[in-house]
C-alpha cells in the first residue's frame, strides 16, 4: 500500500469510498455522524484543491481516503473533561474512510500521518465504536471532549512518536 495526494480525477471513486463508510457506520450503530450526504462533493473537491486530501492505494485501486494537515486546527483549541498529551506542533486527520476491501487500510493511513508529523490529533463521534477501537488498537490516547463549530460533541484522541 502507498499514500499519495488525491487528484480531482479520483472524485468518483472517493464518493464510493465515502458511501461505503456511511453505510458501514449506519450498520454498526452510528447512523448520525455522517448521515446520508457527508462529506459533500464540494468539501471533497476543496480538500483536494487545498492539498490536504490523501488516498491509500494498492495496484492502482483506491482503498481509503483521508484528510491530513500539519498545523493548528481551531476545533482542538479547547478540550473539556481532560487535556491533550502535549501542546507541541501537531497534525490532524479527519474524514478517514475505507472501501472495506482490504484490512488494515485505516491503520496504515494513521501510521503514515503520524510519521509525517510525530504528533497526531484526531476525533470521532461517541457512537463510532469502530473508530474508537481502531484508535485504541493503534496506541492513541483518549484525551477528552471537543466541540465542533455546530456544537456537536466529539471524543478527542492523540498520539505522539517516541
Amino acid at each position: 500500500m502507498n499514500i499519495r495526494k488525491t487528484e480531482l480525477t479520483d472524485i468518483e471513486e472517493l464518493q464510493k469510498l465515502y458511501e461505503h463508510a456511511r453505510t458501514f457506520m449506519a450498520d454498526h450503530g452510528n447512523p448520525t455522524q455522517w448521515g446520508n450526504t457527508y462529506p459533500p462533493k464540494s468539501l471533497i473537491e476543496q480538500d483536494i484543491r487545498d492539498g490536504v486530501s490523501y488516498v491509500c492505494e494498492e495496484d492502482g485501486q483506491l482503498l481509503a481516503v483521508f484528510f491530513y494537515k500539519k498545523g493548528r486546527d481551531d476545533t482542538y483549541a479547547k478540550i473539556y473533561e481532560g487535556q491533550w498529551l502535549n501542546e507541541e506542533p501537531y497534525g490532524v486527520v479527519h474524514r478517514i474512510a475505507s472501501g472495506g476491501t482490504r484490512r488494515g487500510c485505516a491503520s496504515f493511513c494513521l501510521d503514515w500521518a503520524l510519521n509525517q508529523c510525530g504528533n497526531l490529533k484526531i476525533d470521532t463521534h461517541r457512537d463510532n465504536r469502530i473508530m474508537q477501537h481502531l484508535l485504541d488498537k493503534n496506541g492513541f490516547t483518549y484525551c477528552g471532549i471537543i466541540y465542533l463549530d455546530d456544537g456537536t460533541e466529539r471524543l478527542a484522541y492523540q498520539k505522539q512518536l517516541g
